[in-house]
């Protein structure tokens, strides 16, 4: 009798999880997943745990993390090492916090170039292709 927590081939692990097989395989390549042994003359069978890592993995980029640094957490998944997790998560946040600052800075210097393009009279330059042409560093 099969194993039903094992029981999913890669097809209804990937629907189960949200992803397509090739999701799983390209995680399964950078070793964020675990490849099954293959038995002989069968095919390789992922069961509730493997869908929830995938899940795990999933939440963990929709929160920024790229993939190295989703492993680094993949090792902590037990949550007995909750301080780690935390120095994880505020090195996360503080690039996060200057993406922002980064945003906010090129949001503004746009909004000024289309002010500009916008109030132009007459047969002038566009301001905001000729700022470009002059590569002007005002981010």
């Amino acid at each position: 009798m099969e194993n039903d927590r094992e029981s999913l081939t890669i097809g209804a692990y990937a629907r189960g999880a949200g992803v397509n097989v090739e999701t799983i395989r390209f995680y399964q390549r950078k070793g964020l997943l675990r490849e099954p042994d293959k038995p002989s003359g069968s095919i390789r069978r992922y069961g509730e745990a493997d869908v929830t890592r995938v899940r795990f993995v999933k939440s963990a980029q929709r929160l920024g993390f790229c993939l190295d640094e989703i492993a680094d957490l993949l090792r902590l998944e037990d949550g007995a090492h909750c301080d780690e997790a935390s120095h994880l998560a505020e090195h996360k946040l503080k690039d996060i916090r200057e993406k922002l600052a980064d945003l906010a800075r090129i949001e503004t210097v746009l909004s000024e170039l289309v002010c500009a393009c916008h109030s132009r009279k007459g047969n002038v330059s566009c301001p905001m292709i000729a700022s470009l042409q002059r590569g002007e560093e005002t981010v």
